[in-house]
């Protein structure tokens, strides 16, 4: 460990005697080190026992991933119901025969109507047995209107029908507790049987495709050289290896420490070679502003 640091601090004076030789000095940030993003403790997102767990300390998963699942049948069966009641709908919004029916008998209203007032005019039918005929008419015109307006009304069930099968789906959804990110699974902490409320923590998830380089700079020696989106080679060491990568300053912090330094963030992308990755929290690492 001390031949390490030693071997670092030999490389560091190195390269800043080599930049003093070319009449540079290069802004390099100190205490860097690689940090996690994202670690979270992954939630149920409803009440039940745990069914099954598909997943082990120390597993690899990827965002999507079903880590677990609460107990559904319950919930299947109400998707199963809505599915039903969504088609009935469907069916009773498109059935026209009503209106169909009450434009046909509103058509013979209104022709036996038009028969009776001719007989009244020639005086072979009394006015009252006329007016039945159009008092009909005018009956089975409104019939026609209500028919239209239950038509209206069965499209809205219809469209209230598809919300409820909506909401029962996403509650089936929620039986299935997902990974938010892709990781690794550090800690189990549900168990099979084990009931669950929504928001009980199922495992703890350290997200691990993209990570961040922490460090301190001495941005007020550099003004307008260090700032939000300035380019900088961030050097990550692996034992004896050196893995250098090209980014830009992600956060600068406002706050000025005891050292007049201030605290800063790259994001790295990290790559998975088979179950391991690239870079892991922890691997001290090094940034200097191009």
């Amino acid at each position: 460990m001390r031949n390490a640091i030693f071997a670092l601090l030999a490389l560091s004076l190195f390269a800043v005697g080599a930049n003093a030789q070319n009449g540079e000095r290069t802004i390099r940030a100190v205490n860097c080190s690689v940090r996690y993003i994202n670690k979270v403790d992954v939630p149920a997102k409803a009440d039940g026992p745990v069914m099954e767990l598909n997943f082990e300390e120390g597993d690899a998963v990827t965002v999507g991933d079903v880590l677990a699942i609460i107990e559904d049948t319950a919930a299947k069966l109400a998707v199963d119901l809505k599915k039903a009641e969504e088609k009935e709908a469907i069916l009773t919004a498109s059935n026209d025969i009503n209106l169909k029916d009450a434009v046909n008998s509103e058509r013979v209203a209104k022709a036996e109507y038009e028969a009776f007032k001719e007989l009244h005019r020639e005086g072979a039918l009394p006015y009252w047995e006329m007016e039945k005929k159009r008092l009909e008419a005018e009956r089975q015109k409104l019939r026609i209107g209500l028919a239209e307006m239950e038509q209206k009304i069965a499209l809205v069930k219809r469209i209230a029908k598809q919300t409820e099968l909506d909401m029962a789906e996403f509650e089936l959804t929620k039986r299935k507790v997902t990974a938010p990110a892709t990781g690794f699974i550090e800690k189990r902490i549900a168990q099979i049987g084990q009931w669950v409320q929504a928001g009980s923590p199922i495992a703890t998830l350290i997200q691990m495709d993209k990570l961040r380089v922490e460090g301190d700079i001495d941005a007020l020696s550099y003004p307008g050289n260090v700032a939000k989106g300035t380019r900088v080679e961030v050097t990550v060491y692996q034992g004896d290896r050196e893995v250098k990568v090209d980014g830009v300053i992600g956060y600068i912090s406002m706050e000025v420490d005891l050292n007049d330094n201030n605290k800063i963030w790259v994001e790295i992308e990290n790559e998975k070679f088979g179950t391991d990755w690239k870079f892991k929290p922890g691997m001290k690492a090094d940034i200097a502003v191009k």
